[in-house]
């Protein structure tokens, strides 16, 4: 009786956190279902449901956005920020929706997410997309700190930032943090020439309802690098496995996202193939913002 009674309140317990997530669907539930895992850890999809949920479900896609436990709009004092707890959070996601299967659309650090998930449960996943999605954490921070050791080569000031923040501990949460604070200051993430379709995208997002619920966790990167073991991850060896389980893997990227190196982008494209893999012009970290209707075409072309 007691070990039925412990069963029941975890199954309650676990059904109640599934409850919690701010979960959004876009579409028509017959059609084929596009689940997105936005960046992080400490981030949210408001971005993506303010600009492009909805214009890709009109193209014939049933999208799910939702916010990791814990971050954004889904608000959990006692999340973990483990990759286990992201994928009961999905695992939730499939069983309210009565989802056997879905593409899983993951962006930034949501691709480590999707990777993993895809690699623990490969049965629900019909193709997995990496959308300027990591994949090779330690390359990313060294290509961000090399660039800029480059480029201020004869600028002691920055010279000394860099340094700092190399010298830090690489699976900690502050040399990720110093990483891609440098990487922003530096415009690592934002399009070069910026179209006048995109600089609109952005302008309605920053004035919009979204934006208000564009709500930061700042303690899930220290209690994500506190609680989850695997940190700093190369997931390509479990997307080489992945596609040995006949799991589609795609890819598509911004030219001008420079927390990538051409070195990592190839690699990435040899394990995809190049008919599954799409590399964008004029087009950074955020590309279904920074080039939409290209980003939406190349989802279309490769899913319908």
């Amino acid at each position: 009786m007691k070990s039925l009674l412990t069963a029941l309140f975890l199954a309650i317990s676990l059904f109640a956190k599934g409850q919690n997530l701010y979960i959004k669907t876009y579409g028509n539930q017959t059609n084929k279902a596009v689940i997105f895992i936005h960046g992080g850890p400490g981030g949210n999809a408001t971005l993506f449901e303010a600009t492009t949920a909805q214009k890709l479900a009109d193209t014939g896609f049933y999208v799910i956005i939702y916010d990791r436990r814990g971050e954004g709009r889904s608000a959990d004092p006692n999340a973990k920020f483990t990759y286990d707890e992201a994928f009961q959070d999905l695992n939730s996601i499939y069983k309210k929706y009565h989802l056997k299967k879905a593409i899983l659309l993951s962006h930034s650090f949501g691709g480590l997410v999707a990777t993993l998930y895809t690699n623990k449960y490969p049965q629900h996943v019909s193709a997995l997309v990496l959308a300027g999605a990591l994949f090779s954490q330690q390359e990313t921070y060294n290509h961000i700190l090399n660039t800029l050791q480059k480029k201020y080569s004869n600028d002691a000031e920055q010279l000394k930032r860099i340094s700092y923040v190399e010298n830090l501990d690489k699976k900690s949460a502050a040399y990720r943090k110093g990483c891609f604070e440098l990487a922003g200051e530096n415009n690592f993430f934002k399009m070069p020439k910026p179209t006048d379709y995109s600089k609109n995208l952005y302008t309605e997002y920053e004035t919009g309802e979204f934006f208000k619920t564009n709500i930061r966790n700042k303690n899930a990167p220290l209690l994500f690098y506190q609680n989850e073991k695997q940190n700093n991850i190369d997931s390509r060896p479990f997307l080489k496995k992945i596609k040995t389980n006949r799991i589609p893997v795609f890819g598509i990227y911004g030219k001008d996202d420079s927390i990538f190196s051409l070195v990592q982008i190839t690699s990435l494209k040899n394990i995809t193939g190049s008919n599954h893999f799409a590399f964008i012009e004029n087009c950074s970290h955020y590309l279904f913002v920074d080039q939409q209707d290209e980003f939406i075409n190349q989802i279309k072309k490769w899913f319908h």
